[in-house]
């Protein structure tokens, strides 16, 4: 057996060498710039690996319009968020179709050069409530949307340089290179876990059920633009690395990053990681109790009630669906609703207030919640942060 394929087929990228590269250097020294937000630069990247492939460019009018309205690419492939370039007015007005541009990360160094094919209406009204089902400012990413200014670029992108600084780069593989180490370890089918955050016993139970029925676990958090009050990436990651080397098998679980922006979309953007996992070589991926969701806006099992909305195929990845898990003191271990008859009386939930409230007290959450190690990494940066 081998690998998944990847979504649309082939993986894309978008990252020039040799020759084309030279001559891309040269010609963007004299192009009109623009510089991308944070999460146009992660976009970018994104897209220069493959990440988001089929795509090979920022988004234009056809592929947005149906992505709202269809949660498919124009041409009929399933993609459920737009990917859209929005410069400042001042810039948009000097950029005409046909034109090429240098886009530029905020120190102002070129990543990218783009041919700008389209140029049209950012039609928010259409987006929101569609994208983030809900049209409340305090949402993150409505607010985002509402912030991005009115006009898109759409076209293919030439990268340069897709991140001059990327974080973890001993960890920031490429899904060329994670389906290379895959390979390489022998496995064919592998589960992926989707985090922003650190993992507490719950997280650490799905995944080694989703280990039981596959040859490998990909732990894959996100290490691109999220909300403010969201764990920091570094103290994330030293969460990670001490969980697995005490509670993991070592030889059956990989770690590496992922440089996406979170959206917060919930059931879209479940959809979302799947299609990027099925980039990086995942057969199964991992959908919990309100993936990807914020605050109330969307229900429970929402997200795993999305993928039921394709045929067979649409999506080639296998969603893992698991119910909110807990750990049950009559029987001693993790489960589930599906797995214990005991009642609420013996079921250990922490809600986020209360375990915050502990980390900054200089408190560890019960060993039911969080392992010891872990918990003494988020007390230390959350008294040193004052969290």
């Amino acid at each position: 057996m081998s690998l998944i394929a990847p979504h649309g087929g082939k993986l894309v990228n978008r990252i020039l060498e040799g020759a084309a590269l030279e001559a891309a250097q040269k010609e963007a020294a004299g192009l009109f710039s623009i510089t991308l937000s944070p999460r146009e630069q992660c976009d970018l990247e994104m897209i220069a690996i493959g990440a988001f492939s089929p795509l090979i460019g920022f988004q234009g009018k056809a592929d947005f319009d149906s992505i709202c309205k269809n949660i498919r690419l124009a041409n009929g492939t399933v993609w459920p968020i737009p990917v859209t370039l929005c410069p400042t007015p001042e810039d948009s007005a000097k950029i005409k179709v046909g034109d090429k541009i240098a886009l530029k990360d905020n120190k102002g160094r070129v990543l990218a050069t783009m041919k700008v094919e389209e140029k049209y209406a950012h039609d928010k009204k259409l987006e929101i409530p569609n994208v983030y089902g809900t049209e409340d400012s305090a949402h993150a990413g409505v607010a985002f949307v509402e912030k991005q200014s009115e006009e898109c670029l759409g076209g293919p992108i030439d990268v340069i340089n897709a991140n001059y600084e990327p974080e973890y780069p001993e960890y920031r593989l490429t899904p060329v290179q994670t389906r290379e180490a895959f390979a390489k370890k022998g496995w064919t089918t592998v589960a992926a876990f989707q985090t922003r955050n650190p993992i507490h016993r719950s997280h650490e139970y799905l995944t080694k059920v989703a280990l039981e029925v596959t040859d490998g676990l990909l732990i894959h958090p996100v290490v691109g633009e999220t909300k403010a009050d969201d764990i920091p990436a570094d103290v994330r990651m030293a969460c990670y690395t001490t969980l697995i080397d005490g509670y993991y098998n070592k030889d059956r679980t990989m770690l590496s990053v992922m440089p996406l922006a979170m959206r917060y979309a919930g059931p879209r953007e479940a959809v979302l990681h799947a299609l990027l996992r099925q980039n990086y070589g995942v057969s199964h991926f991992i959908v919990g109790r309100d993936h990807a969701g914020v605050g109330n806006y969307y229900g429970t099992y929402d997200a795993q009630k999305m993928f039921d909305k394709f045929q067979p195929g649409e999506i080639g990845v296998y969603p893992l669906k698991f119910e909110n898990t807990f750990y049950c003191k009559k029987t001693k271990t993790m489960a589930s609703a599906k797995t214990t008859n005991s009642g609420k009386e013996d079921q250990v939930f922490l809600s986020g207030t209360k375990v915050r409230d502990m980390l900054k007290a200089g408190q560890r959450p019960p060993e039911e919640f969080s392992r010891p190690e872990v918990a003494d990494i988020l007390i230390k940066w959350a008294q040193s942060a004052g969290y």
